[in-house]
């Protein structure tokens, strides 16, 4: 096992129960659950557990799938969500995304933010799930969201639809930094 799968190994395992409450408090849950405590434009905040992991999450602006380069108007998806995660004594951020749909064996997801082209990996034991190589590439990643309008994640499914989401950053600069705050405390 290389070293990036062993980190990622690593954070899929600790990111597992913070994933399940991340699902549980989405959409109209979303506007009920307990552990949101801001709201920024289009970013989320949400704090849960013990040791606390603070995250960020966001669901995409528009969505477009195709097949075999065609509109793929009814493919069922599950959620798409786009977060940064943080747990308290890191300060190192973790960017994650699920699709909503088991991702290609192999396949990588790719986060474009203007000129910025960054690739989150995926994993067969979790497949519905990608994230960054590295703690250096998640910082990378989320200073290249501060500073665009739009992140642009394109990835392809098991059963071949391609997909693309549009996500807006407005407001995630204020929630990274609300997360980040009270994960420190």
């Amino acid at each position: 096992m290389s070293e990036a799968e062993a980190q990622m190994t690593g954070w899929m395992k600790g990111f597992a129960a913070a994933a399940l409450a991340m699902a549980a408090a989405t959409g109209a849950q979303a506007q009920e659950s307990t552990n949101r405590v801001a709201v920024e434009t289009a970013w989320s905040v949400f704090v849960d557990g013990d040791p606390r992991e603070c995250w960020v999450v966001s669901a995409p602006t528009e969505t477009v799938n195709t097949r075999g380069g065609q509109p793929a108007p009814n493919v069922r998806r599950g959620d798409i969500l786009y977060f940064v995660t943080y747990r308290q004594g890191e300060s190192a951020p973790e960017i994650s995304f699920t699709g909503g749909y088991p991702f290609a064996e192999g396949s990588t997801v790719t986060v474009q933010v203007g000129d910025d082209r960054f690739e989150l990996f995926t994993n067969p034991s979790t497949p519905e799930w990608a994230w960054a190589a590295s703690p250096e590439e998640d910082a990378r990643i989320l200073a290249a969201m501060r500073r665009g309008a739009n992140a642009v994640l394109s990835a392809r499914s098991s059963r071949g639809t391609n997909t693309r989401d549009t996500f807006s950053l407005f407001g995630v600069t204020a929630a990274t930094e609300e997360a980040q705050r009270r994960c420190a405390e």
